[in-house]
């Protein structure tokens, strides 16, 4: 499938079940922590700053977020995780949320999930990987934030990445930078390669 993302739109946000999209269009679920830039990279794939809404307050986005990309497939933006400030209720909530979503009949196509190129994936980033796995479905780990890593130093970041996560050889990590522009294209063809 190709995807040109010239045509991006908000369509809901879910705050449960049953407010969950299942059209037969293909989805690209997107998870990442908090602070890991994941609405920047959402943002720098549709070439337009507001549509996903960036907070300067960590762990804001609370539902899950649908965009619709030239008519033809979503990209779902999960809840950020791991943010410390966030009560034990809110914690409870997410788990809740992110346990319906993903025993949600096609609820994923392609998982996507953004890690900071900097710092070995969390604890937390370990178990969001375990649910991605849970589906079956492909998945690609995006590298965000590369432009903050010098070129010495960029083998062996994505090399701590695919030792800490549980994924094996064959899931890709991405070097990505929102903020650059950095793989932006690569990354839209490989989402498109992954609904052909």
């Amino acid at each position: 499938m190709t995807l040109r993302f010239r045509n991006c739109e908000f369509v809901k946000t879910a705050a449960g079940a049953e407010g969950f999209i299942s059209d037969g269009r293909p989805q690209a679920v997107f998870s990442g922590r908090s602070n890991v830039g994941k609405s920047s990279v959402i943002n720098a794939l549709a070439g337009r700053r507001g549509l996903a809404r960036i907070s300067s307050s960590p762990g804001k986005t609370a539902n899950v977020n649908y965009f619709l990309v030239d008519g033809k497939a979503y990209l779902v933006d999960l809840p950020g995780y791991g943010y410390a400030r966030v009560s034990d209720s809110e914690r409870r909530r997410w788990g809740s949320l992110m346990e319906s979503f993903f025993a949600s009949p096609g609820a994923v196509s392609l998982g996507v999930m953004i890690v900071d190129m900097r710092h070995r994936p969390t604890a937390d980033d370990v178990t969001m990987a375990r649910w991605f796995m849970r589906t079956g479905k492909p998945v690609i780990v995006v590298a965000n934030k590369a432009d903050k890593v010098k070129r010495s130093e960029a083998e062996a970041c994505v090399a701590a990445i695919r030792e800490t996560l549980p994924f094996g050889e064959n899931v890709g990590v991405l070097p990505f930078s929102a903020e650059k522009g950095t793989n932006r294209d690569k990354l839209i063809a490989v989402i498109g390669e992954y609904f052909c």
